[in-house]
């Protein structure tokens, strides 16, 4: 019965207003790193995927109630990461609710977020995502699965979810750096190509949040 309800409190959210969040987590890790990021994500899907996402897009703890308002959630960071027993309990509603959430390794939070994942799928193993799944699949193709945008250690970019009944709630992007990649030309002077090939990714990942 919790399930269902979290579930129709979030699809009738997301039905009338359109809007995704920024996690804001605790241990010291810069969750507020690639400002610009999710607001240019937002404006290239307004623009090419048809999405009505409010051009400013929210912050919200873990542990906070208002987390089930957003049916998309994003976390990024270079460091440490901290759940307490109240944002596990939270976030775990949440995406058993229907909600989703993209965490997007900024290099350097793989060692930590491991755990903290396990903290909330304790059952649930981290798997690596196909290059046929459909979220490498529509609007934009992507035949080998998710895309490399930096480089660190000359390691494959890779995907990571936990799955519930079969639907990715959790998708993990590891030595892929997709957040750099939707900022301001001028932060990390991508090229053009590099900056569409993120921004494209990200689409698709909005687009099977809205569209599964």
């Amino acid at each position: 019965m919790k399930r269902i309800f979290y579930l129709l409190l979030l699809l009738s959210v997301s039905s009338f207003s359109q809007e995704i969040a920024l996690l804001k987590y605790s241990g010291g890790g810069d969750w507020y790193a690639n400002p610009t990021s999710l607001p240019n994500l937002i404006k290239f899907c307004n623009a090419n995927i048809d999405t009505r996402i409010k051009a400013k897009p929210g912050t919200v703890e873990p542990s906070n109630p208002d987390l089930l308002s957003y049916p998309f959630v994003h976390m990024t960071g270079h460091g440490n990461v901290v759940f307490s027993d109240a944002d596990v309990t939270n976030l775990r509603n949440y995406l058993y609710g229907g909600g989703f959430l993209h965490i997007d390794d900024n290099y350097g939070m793989d060692q930590y977020i491991r755990k903290e994942i396990k903290k909330i799928f304790p059952n649930n193993d981290l798997v690596e995502l196909p290059a046929n799944h459909a979220i490498f699949q529509k609007p934009f193709l992507f035949a080998g699965g998710l895309p490399k945008i930096h480089e660190h250690d000359g390691k494959r970019p890779q995907a990571f979810g936990i799955f519930i009944e079969n639907k990715l709630v959790l998708l993990y992007t590891f030595q892929c750096d997709l957040g750099d990649g939707w900022e301001d030309a001028e932060v990390h002077n991508d090229p053009l190509e590099v900056r569409q090939k993120a921004l494209k990714m990200g689409a698709n990942i909005i687009n099977y949040i809205f569209t599964n």
